[in-house]
Formats: structure tokens, sequence, C-alpha cells
């Protein structure tokens, strides 16, 4: 990968524009854009580079081969709904690799992916009718008439992610004439018009469109985008859609927006729901609204999210439980919901500046959104198990899975909104690392990068991050110019990190002029720095055992093991002969050792229990084989083969 930064996208730097997925009106942070952080190598490099040769090429490949793009070909010359294919939704896993696409060639530049996105956005241009109104599974002679299905027909939801799209798009590469924004305005004047306030009184059973909305206001200037937004998160919560099996719940439609203290219902849903609702408050002023997402954010992190930062443990209605409800067998913890919570805390955290946010951000990113996808790019976890009692079973590598629920990674599935959703979010990752302020800049994610920018008064800052994070703990920004007057350069310290220190060198001196210890929450460091300058964070990353509230029933009498951001898993393919992890506890002092690159665990294997019955008065069991063996970083599980698996272990 390039060690250097690509051209800024036409026009950013005499327009002003942020080439970033969220660009608030008003903020205590600004986002800083792919023309202005680089990620360069690394743990995440990887995968980015990954994602750009292989995993848009093979999302593609499947969009045709599964006909959810021949779609908009039959909608275009009228033939629908004959041949149509796909899930009511399918149209907006078109729009997500679009974005994707939109967000890799601002990064590199792509023509291949330039030529791809031109070809894709003229299929579907050519599907949309005169009005505005696009969408290949209604309105059509021989289909449901438009808007007819408001709790379960996505339509809102689809279009919600083309105008994302159109947003990508234009904030890399601003006045494109691909057509992809007119596509996008046409079909956004088309919803305030159908839904305005003196137009249907409803709002679609997928939140989505909501914080598409924002930000395609933020991209045009049409207050009105912003105004149904506010109006869509208005209208939430008092019983509007008809009621299901699972409740109104399922839709965010039992209570409002303002009054909730927590998320619930469907977990992906939930989350888009919330960010959304935080654009609007931002953007409108409405703090009351704001507190309350910030207390429903709270909530949910401190009672209904995993140790992986996953969210939701019902797989019946892919929802969140109640408080305490999170059975690690029974996590379904979606990848989009993972996505979708970094959503939304990536702009509470623009709002606030609260470290805390970007603790989460960190835990999801490395623990739910990079356990998803296989090495190659080509097959992908759509639910992350935090339990896995049986061996899973390889997929067809041609086929599409019918079933969400983890078993080992599979390349497609009836339901694909995972493997697009972590393309454009690793695409667009870059954006998620570092902001700024009229003081300086602050970096959340650590990462080997270059960050160039100007603060709020046209001062120039330029800094390279060094570092082999998440292996090692030591970050070092290197400052590539003179400062004629003092900024702060503010660093996160995770909540774990404890002991964590902070170094800064001149320039050609052999000792340090600052050294001491870095609080956790952001240490700052202000000077006129000089081109040379080292500030070094070392953080700690001796592996440390976790114990649950007490309150979750589910892992009472277990820990995990935790190394850095990194969750650790005990794999069966690292046990003596392979035996199933359900058969194992931890034993002795449970102190995890650091060997050889791996952190390692004393188990011992339960004996049988000598009745068919379960359920006896407790005995001393004790144990058989014992060994000392290696745990896995979470994110790597299920790559080398079949496997049974756990995070929480039991201790004895």
């Amino acid at each position: 990968m390039s060690t250097t930064l690509p051209p800024a996208p036409r026009e950013s730097v005499s327009a002003g524009v942020i080439v970033a997925p969220v660009v608030p009106n008003q903020s205590s942070l600004r986002p800083l854009g792919l023309d202005e952080v680089r990620i360069t190598g690394g743990f995440w490099g990887t995968r980015q580079r990954v994602n750009a040769e292989h995993t848009l090429a093979h999302i593609h490949d499947r969009l045709e081969s599964e006909g959810w793009l021949a779609n908009f070909d039959l909608a275009s010359t009228g033939t629908l709904p004959a041949g149509r294919r796909g899930r009511e939704f399918s149209d907006s896993e078109v729009y997500k690799y679009l974005e994707a696409l939109a967000w890799e060639i601002g990064r590199s530049g792509s023509a291949e992916l330039e030529e791809r996105l031109r070809s894709t956005v003229g299929r579907v241009a050519r599907a949309q009718a005169a009005d505005g109104y696009l969408n290949t599974r209604f309105g059509r002679d021989g289909q449901p008439p438009r808007w007819s299905d408001l709790e379960w027909g996505h339509e809102l939801y689809c279009l919600g992610h083309l105008f994302q799209a159109a947003v990508a798009r234009e904030r890399t590469r601003p006045g494109a004439d691909d057509g992809l924004l007119t596509v996008a305005t046409a079909a956004a004047d088309l919803v305030c018009e159908v839904f305005g306030a003196d137009g249907i009184p409803a709002f679609c059973g997928h939140p989505e469109i909501e914080t598409a909305l924002v930000e395609l206001a933020r991209v045009t200037g049409r207050e009105r985008y912003r105004a149904q937004a506010a109006l869509f998160v208005s209208r939430r919560g008092h019983g509007t859609l008809q009621d299901i099996e699972w409740g109104r719940r399922y839709f965010q439609d039992d209570v409002p927006v303002r009054e909730a203290d927590a998320l619930g219902g469907h977990a992906v849903r939930a989350n888009y729901l919330a960010a959304g609702a935080v654009d609007v408050a931002v953007d409108t002023a409405d703090d009351e609204l704001l507190s309350a997402l910030r207390r429903q954010w709270a909530h949910t992190r401190g009672r209904r999210t995993y140790i992986t930062g996953g969210q939701g443990s019902r797989h019946q209605d892919e929802a969140f439980g109640e408080d305490w409800e999170l059975p690690p067998d029974r996590a379904y913890s979606e990848t989009c919901a993972g996505i979708a919570s970094v959503m939304f805390s990536w702009r509470l955290l623009l709002n606030d500046g609260d470290a805390a946010y970007a603790d989460l951000i960190e835990r999801t990113l490395y623990n739910v959104i990079a356990t998803s996808p296989a090495p190659d790019g080509r097959s992908f976890f759509y639910a992350n198990t935090l339990h896995q009692r049986v061996p899973g079973v390889p997929a067809d590598a041609d086929g599409t899975s019918p079933r969400a629920s983890s078993s080992l990674r599979a390349p497609w599935f009836d339901v694909s909104c995972c493997p697009p959703n972590v393309a454009r979010t690793l695409a667009s990752l870059d954006a998620y690392l570092a902001t700024a302020d009229a003081e300086g800049i602050q970096i959340h994610q650590y990462a080997p990068a270059q960050i160039r920018t100007r603060l709020d008064d046209g001062r120039t800052v330029s800094v390279d991050v060094k570092t082999e994070y998440p292996a090692r703990g030591t970050i070092r920004v290197i400052v590539n110019s003179d400062a004629v007057s003092p900024w702060t350069l503010s660093l996160r310290v995770p909540h774990w990190a404890e002991g964590a220190r902070i170094m800064v060198q001149e320039a050609g001196q052999p000792e340090p002029v600052i050294e001491r210890a870095a609080e956790v929450g952001r240490v700052d460091v202000r000077r006129a720095f000089r081109a040379g300058d080292v500030i070094s964070l070392e953080l700690p990353l001796a592996p440390r055992v976790v114990h649950p509230d007490p309150r979750i029933d589910a892992v009472r009498g277990c820990v995990a093991i935790e190394r850095g951001p990194e969750v650790l898993a005990l794999e069966s393919v690292d046990l003596p002969g392979g035996e199933n992890v359900g058969q194992m506890a931890l034993i002795g002092s449970v102190t995890p050792r650091e060997r050889d690159g791996r952190v390692w665990v004393r188990i011992g294997r339960r004996r049988e229990h000598r009745s068919m019955w379960p359920y006896e008065p407790i005995e001393q069991r004790g144990f058989g084989a014992v060994a000392t063996v290696p745990l896995v970083a979470y994110h790597d599980w299920g790559h080398r083969a079949p496997s049974t698996m756990r995070v929480w272990i039991p201790v004895d």
C-alpha cells in the first residue's frame, strides 16, 4: 500500500468539502476526511487493501449472479415483475455497493472502480420513474402499489442507502457528471412531497432514511430534507405501524424517541434510528432530543451490549433483549448492528468529544466488524456468536446461504446486508480516525496513518502515526513541520489502559522533555511543535482477566480474557485432540501468560457426569487431562478449520 496521501478529491480544498460520511453543521469536533487522513498499513490497512482488491469485486459478481443488479435492467425495459430476483430490500445492497465504490475511489482514485461505478449508476438511473420514484419491487402492474407496505416493504430504507451513496460520491468527487446525485435528489424530493407535513403521516418500518436525508441536506443545502428527517423521527413511537407478533417495539414504534431509556427492538433498526436522530438533534440544536439519545447510548452500552461490542441477543427478531439478557451461545450480534452502533457512537463523539464513545467504537471495530470477513474478503459472518457449541459446516463457495446464524463464514446470503455494509465501512474507515477543533487535532483510533489538515485559524498540522497496534502498545506521532504558535495533540487512552504513559521527545534531543502517566480518557499535549518532535503513547497490553456483572446470568462463574482492544477466545483447534470447548474450564490462578506472540491459559477437561439426568447434587468431579493452550483473537476464530469456540470460559 502506498505510504503517501492520495490526491485530494477534486475541488475539496477550495470548496471546503469534508470528505467524510458524517459532516455535522455544528459540532465540538470537526471530522477529518479521506483527503486529510490516510491509513498507510497495519491491521486496518491490510483489511482495506483486501476490501479494495477482493471484496468489492466479489460483491459485484454476486449482485450480478443473484440478479439483484439485473432487476434495474428489467425495470428500465418495462419487463417487471417477471424475472425479478431477491428480497424486497435487495435494491439497497446495490446502493451500499455504490457507496463503498465511491469511498474507495476517493481513497485510491481507481480508474477501474470509477468505470464500474459509472456503469452501475447508469443501470440504476434508467430504472427511475419520471417523478423520481425508484424501486424494483413496488409500483408497477403486477406489483404491490407504492408505499403500500411500510412495515416490511423497505422502500424508504432502500432510498436511504441510495442517498448515502450519492453523498459519498458528491463528497469524494464534487460535481461528478455520472448523475447519481440527480437521481438521489429527485427521489428525495418525491419523499418530501409524499411524506411531508401534509402527506402520508407515517414512516418506514426499517429506519435508515433519517440519517441519509440529513446528510443529503448537508451536501445540497436543501433544508426540506432535514425537515423531513426530523418529521420521521418525531412520528415514530406512537403506534402508527401495524402491530406484529413481536410487537411494535421491533420497529421502534412503541415509545417516542425522546422518551426511550434504551435502544430496543431490532438492533440494526434501533441504531440507525438513533444515528439519524443525533443528526437531527445536532443540526437543529435540539438539546432535549440529544440528551435522550445520550441516555439511551449509556444504558444500552452498560446493560445490553456484549463484551465484543456486539448488540442483539434474540435470533427470532434480530433484536435487543432486556437488560442483562446477554447469553453468549445465543448472541445474534449482527454485523450490521455493529456498524450501525459505530455510526451512533461516532455522531455523539463528534458532538460531545467524550472518549467513551471512541472506546465502544474501537471495541466494535476489532471484535465485530473485523470478525465478519474472511482473510480473502470473500466470505462473511452475518451473526457473531460468542459460543459455538458444535463445529460449523463449510459453506458452498458458489452457493447462497439461506441462514444468518453463525456456523462458518459464507460467501453470500439470501439477506446479504452485511457484506456491502462491511465494504462501505472499511472503504471510509480513514475518516473515523481523527478530528480537529480550534486548538488542535484529536486521534481516536490507532493505525499507521498520515494526517494533514488545517486548524480553524489556517495553521497547517502535519503528523505521521507509526504503530504496530494492536500487536504492540506503542503509538508514535511524528511532527512534520514547525509551528509558529502552540497547538494541542490529544490522544485517547482506552478505559482498559491503566498505567499508560505519555512521552514527548524534541527533535535531535536524546532525553524526553515530558514523561508522565496518561490518565484514562484523553491525554493532551500542547506545544509549539517543531519538525521531528515525537509524541509517544505507551498502552499496556498485558492480557487481563475480565469478570462479568453478576446480573448477566448466562455467564456467571465465567471469565473472559482480553488483550488491548481485542477479545480473545478458546477455540477447539488449539485443544489437545481438538476436543469441544464445552468440556473445558480454566483452573488454577487463571493468570494468562504471553509467549511466542500468543496468550496462553491453563485448562482442564471436566470429567463426565455419571448420571444421564443432568440435575443432581453437586459432586466433586475434578478434571481429567490438564494442558496449557493458546487463545485466539476473537476476530480470527473460524479461519483455520470448523471448530467449537467460546469467549466466556468457566472457572473451577
